[in-house]
């Protein structure tokens, strides 16, 4: 959705209320499109004594899995911005300045960076999650699996041997 931003530069105080549904299924993230659920924009824009202002929140679900167990999650994801909108070009944009390149903005342009912002680079299903077993797979949140939990390092073996050779010598 598009703001043409012609009649609110005409109206000193001015407010131009937005509120829309936008797709982002298409947008990858670390080789996958996460944003399978609809997302929610809304906000306003206004005129404060000649100064544009966009105000607004953005809100979806991002969907994931655990970092450690691969269970699938689902995590709602929410974030806010406050940009002065410019349109002079040799502007420097700030983390509080939007640069516009026409007479118009859409308020995806500027809410959809701050929501990716949010992701982080992992999730954990909770925060104990004991992950997979790294010999058979198994999920050892569900299971415990029968590996056996001494098993060492092949690079480790020969030193593994001198240990077992001196318990038999002392024995």
């Amino acid at each position: 959705m598009k703001i043409e931003l012609k009649k609110l530069n005409a109206l000193q105080h001015a407010v131009l209320p937005f509120s829309e549904v936008i797709d982002l299924k298409d947008e990858k993230m670390y080789g996958r499109n996460p944003f399978q659920s609809p997302v929610y924009v809304e906000g306003e824009v206004s005129n404060e004594s000649g100064v544009l202002r966009l105000k607004g929140s953005i809100r979806t679900v991002y969907s994931t899995e655990c970092a450690r167990c691969l269970k699938p999650l689902d995590i709602p994801l929410e974030a806010e911005a406050d940009m002065i909108l410019s349109d002079d070009p040799e502007a420097e944009e700030e983390d509080d300045l939007f640069v516009l390149t026409g007479d118009s903005v859409d308020p995806a342009d500027v809410l959809v960076p701050a929501l990716i912002l949010q992701v982080q680079m992992t999730y954990l299903c909770k925060e104990d999650c004991k992950g997979l077993c790294p010999h058979c797979g198994a999920d050892r949140n569900e299971v415990d699996c029968d590996c056996d939990k001494k098993q060492i390092d092949p690079r480790f073996a020969a030193l593994r041997a001198l240990i077992d050779s001196d318990e038999d010598k002392s024995t």
